[in-house]
């Protein structure tokens, strides 16, 4: 078991177009680093797992650069992707996890290299492992939360995990209880919004935020009319990609008002914009009801509703929500996502002992 202050955590986060990586010293930050790829620069890649070692390259340069002492390093936590539906948890880098995350069963994405890059660094190192952290195919789903209205279509749990567990814990720590113990409701509001009901220390339901169902959000549709949405399909107007493209990237705000900057809707509503207003309002109302819906799952035994993600910095559409949950449970607000400091925390939960990693197969 060692001390917080004794510890120096590596944490890698790969987006589509940024490799955001950090230092950390227990969960502080001793050095950051969000470096940004232009679409020329990744062009020459014919798959995502073809970037790993211009991207583990580029990572291990601009730590050299910044004089970290990589041998202080203990634990290297990569954020994880596309794997095989598993709990929640911290997951130690194996065999089995890396062949899935080089051929993911549920597609490829950039949070796929996470882990390999972890890997391979930590294997370069004298004393650190290789994790992953709730990545988010995390499911802790209740049977009854599987059921759809078709065999064919079951319900699948995709959702932002790593910044809802980690806002869950933390909540949890402020006010000196377990999350274990605890019932709460937690929003994510980002380029996708997911809503979960947490039942002391499971996700037991939760929106399908990447193509699935629930509120729509800056770049996706959520739930859409299922008929409408077949005959569309088949109507001969659209290919099978670009309507995927309509539900994923470019649906909800980018549809309705060309942009997937939340910041630049409150900023046309604050101007007057009717449209933008009622179009933004909607989004706040589909989150609020679907806020209802997890608290019929918890029996209105809702001990906290948390919202946090990107959008929570916006007090409007905040307000917009409270306005409409506030008689389910006490509100907290923790605006922002900070998906690196949650990496080292799990990391951290590891080598302090207080949780021991899983095993992945």
């Amino acid at each position: 078991m060692v001390q917080p202050e004794e510890v120096r955590i590596l944490t890698i986060n790969p987006g589509s177009t940024s490799t955001k990586f950090g230092v950390f010293v227990g969960t502080d930050p001793l050095f950051i680093k969000n470096i940004r790829h232009s679409t020329e620069e990744l062009e020459p890649f014919e798959k995502i797992t073809d970037q790993f070692s211009f991207r583990k390259e580029l990572i291990l340069k601009q730590l050299e650069q910044a004089e970290i002492n990589l041998e202080q390093i203990r634990a290297v936590v990569g954020r994880g992707g596309l794997l095989k539906p598993i709990e929640s948890g911290v997951y130690a880098v194996n065999e089995a996890m890396m062949r899935d995350l080089r051929n993911s069963p549920l597609g490829e994405h950039a949070s796929n290299l996470g882990g390999l890059i972890a890997y391979d660094i930590a294997a370069s190192l004298p004393n650190a492992a290789a994790f992953i952290a709730n990545p988010v195919v995390v499911d802790e789903f209740d049977d009854i939360a599987r059921i759809s209205g078709h065999p064919l279509l079951p319900r699948i749990s995709i959702f932002h995990a790593l910044n809802q567990k980690a806002t869950a814990r933390l909540h949890a720590k402020s006010i000196m209880r377990r999350y274990e113990d605890l019932n709460l409701i937690v929003v994510h509001l980002g380029g996708g919004i997911t809503v979960g009901a947490h039942k002391q220390g499971r996700v037991v339901d939760v929106n399908q935020g990447l193509d699935g169902d629930g509120p729509f959000s800056p770049e996706r549709t959520g739930s859409l009319p299922v008929g409408e949405l077949v005959r569309l399909c088949f109507s001969g107007k659209y290919t099978q990609k670009e309507i995927l493209k309509m539900i994923k990237g470019e649906g909800g705000l980018v549809a309705y008002l060309g942009t997937n900057s939340a910041y630049e809707v409150e900023q046309r509503v604050q101007n007057g914009d009717k449209y933008a207003k009622l179009v933004y309002d909607a989004m706040a109302y589909q989150v609020a009801k679907e806020v209802g819906a997890m608290a019929t799952v918890l029996h209105f035994q809702v001990d906290g509703i948390l919202i946090t993600g990107g959008i929570a910095h916006d007090k409007y559409f905040v307000n917009q929500i409270i306005e409409r949950v506030h008689r389910i449970g006490p509100i907290h607000v923790y605006p922002g996502e900070d998906e690196l400091k949650a990496l080292a925390m799990n990391g951290l939960r590891v080598l302090s002992g207080e949780t021991t990693p899983k095993v992945y197969s």
